[in-house]
């Protein structure tokens, strides 16, 4: 059975206005999104604005989100760092503090060696908890092939992958090479990817519209596309938003929609201009409309 199946959604990190860590709010979004029938949350993603954080924001952020989880969901933890080490440290924190598990990135600074990659995974899996291997080749340097996931799936630890390359072929090819269980990356995909054989999806727009995202998934896993479609197709507009690089922006005006706000982003990323803004607008009124 697939240790981490059904929807995870990858947790936005509410700020205040000035750009404070909003760890109330936090808390209270990880309840909603538990209380509306998700299976997992997954703080410190990209969608979480890791980058931004500083070390002691991003402990905080994790503690609070596994602190509100409370056992009820499994939280699986973002790892991703510049070296190594820091990745192995985030890890360690992610263990001792409750997490089911941990989400983890190639290195993301240069392109690596294969040999890199695998020793990257290595000294990540000694850490002794499950790790989803995330490949992510539009936003990063590495490609996480089915080829080279068929040898990291012989670590210990290694447990699954977040396939984010947009090829839902790549579903096919990963289950064909090996046993790790797919989770889909994009949500765009969600639907396909199902279909394909994916267990899991590590959700973004789902923060705002989590309901409909779990009905989404459990109905193309059961085959059943007639209900499926009509509400993949309702969706989808809001769906491409999580593959466009001002997804943090899209989705946290999403939420504010769907009367969940969590402020704003930090910079580097800006506000929005009003002709995007009117643009989700309309595809969210549509999603809603039903």
């Amino acid at each position: 059975m697939a240790q981490f199946a059904g929807v995870y959604v990858a947790v936005v990190t509410p700020f205040t206005d000035q750009y404070e860590v909003d760890v109330q709010r936090l808390h209270e979004l990880s309840e909603w999104l538990i209380e509306k029938g998700v299976h997992g949350l997954i703080p410190c993603g990209s969608l979480g604005e890791y980058a931004t954080l500083s070390a002691a924001e991003r402990a905080t952020v994790v503690e609070t989100v596994i602190k509100a989880a409370a056992g009820r969901v499994p939280v699986v933890v973002g790892t991703g760092a510049p070296s190594t080490k820091q990745v192995v440290e985030w890890a360690r924190h992610a263990k001792e503090a409750g997490a089911a598990g941990v989400m983890a990135l190639p290195p993301v600074s240069y392109k690596p060696l294969e040999s890199e990659i695998v020793a990257h995974y290595e000294a990540l899996s000694k850490v002794g908890i499950p790790i989803i291997a995330y490949n992510n080749p539009r936003d990063y340097p590495t490609d996480l092939t089915p080829e080279l996931l068929a040898k990291l799936s012989k670590l210990d630890n290694m447990v699954g992958v977040k396939e984010f390359s947009g090829d839902v072929r790549r579903v096919h090819q990963i289950l064909a090479a090996c046993e790790l269980e797919v989770l889909v990356g994009v949500d765009d995909l969600a639907l396909e990817g199902a279909i394909a054989g994916a267990t899991g999806w590590i959700a973004g727009v789902p923060n705002a519209l989590p309901e409909e995202g779990v009905q989404l998934f459990e109905l193309a896993r059961a085959g059943k596309l007639e209900e499926a479609l009509p509400l993949y197709r309702r969706l989808l507009p809001l769906f491409h938003y999580d593959a466009q690089p001002q997804l943090v922006q899209a989705i946290k005006y999403m939420m504010e929609l769907a009367g969940q706000p969590v402020g704003p982003t930090r910079p580097p990323r800006l506000p929005l201009g009003e002709a995007d803004l009117a643009a989700i607008r309309q595809a969210y009124r549509h999603a809603a409309a039903h």
